[in-house]
Formats: structure tokens, sequence, C-alpha cells
């Protein structure tokens, strides 16, 4: 599947101090982690690696899928001992249950068939799910409004892949979605 809205911005600016600042990374680690003890995790959209470092300093096996081979090679110089994979979130290319988590970090409204991101992500999933992303209004940071996901139509869609346990919470700048069967 040729993936249309790839992320190309400088990756500089994604590992940059403010914007990880914005995404409250140990705050989102920790509740992607709450309540499950996974060993795995599939990071879609791995794009620099930061949540992979993360994932990986709380001694999850890594695994990161991108579309832009510059991206995965980057997240490889931070996350050395994770596996860094080309593809994208609507074909990933694993079979099912294959990892305990699988997280979605401000790649949903980057995807092609979102719809489609959601049932591959649920079908490589054994535990959960979770859906970082910007929350749906106008503001200097991330995409525009047109480009944003309101939050009912993240949970409509998530539904519509088969998850029964949809839970949103509000974070200072974000909004984090878990997903469970």
């Amino acid at each position: 599947m040729k993936h249309e809205k790839r992320f190309n911005d400088a990756i500089e600016r994604l590992r940059s101090s403010e914007r990880t600042e914005l995404l409250e990374v140990d705050r989102v680690v920790d509740l992607c982690l709450e309540g499950i003890a996974p060993a795995s995790v599939l990071d879609v959209g791995t794009g620099s690696g930061l949540f992979a470092e993360a994932f990986a300093l709380r001694g999850l096996e890594v695994t990161g899928l991108d579309p832009n081979s510059e991206m995965l090679d980057t997240a490889r110089s931070f996350v050395p001992g994770g596996t860094f994979v080309e593809g994208t979130a609507e074909d990933i290319p694993f079979p099912d249950d294959s990892f305990d988590l699988v997280y979605l970090g401000h790649v949903l409204h980057e995807t092609d068939d979102t719809l489609l991101a959601l049932q591959e992500a649920r079908r490589v999933a054994r535990a959960r799910v979770v859906v970082l992303e910007w929350p749906y209004r106008d503001e200097e940071n991330g995409p525009p409004p047109a480009h944003r996901l309101k939050e009912e139509t993240v949970t409509q869609l998530a539904h519509e892949a088969g998850f029964r346990h949809v839970e949103t919470m509000h974070l200072s700048h974000m909004v984090l979605f878990r997903f469970e069967d």
C-alpha cells in the first residue's frame, strides 16, 4: 500500500525539549503500562524512536515500525537493542498477537485508512492498543485542525475495529486512548 501521509519534518524538531515536554513521555508510558505487565511493544510510526527509547528504558522488548527509512535509522541510533522495520500502520508486517502492547503516538491522524490501522493494531496486540493524539482544536503546536481527529471519531472507529473497552484520557496537551478487547 502506498502511504500518502508520510511525516517528513526535521528529525531534530521531533526530539526538541519543547515538543517532548508537550508529549509528557514518562506519563504516557506509565499510562500505557498501567494495569498490565507487557514484555513487548510495537511502536507504530516510531519516527525518531522517542517513545521506543522510553519503552526500552522500562525494560520492554521494543519493535518500531515506520514508512520512513531515515526515521528508522535515527530510531536505531537511540535504541540500539530495538528492532526497526519499514512499513505502515495499515499493513503491519507481523503475525497476529505478536506484541503485548501496540502504541500509536501521533500517527493515527497520519494514516491513509484510520479504521484499517486500528484493525491492524488490534490484530497484532495481545493485551492493549494505545493511541496518543493531538486534541481537536486549533493551537500553535501540532497539525492544523483539519488534520486532527475528533475524540468521538477515534472512539467510534475503535469500536468498529472490534475493541470492547475504550478509554479516553485528557493529558495536559494531548489525548490518550486505551483500547482492549
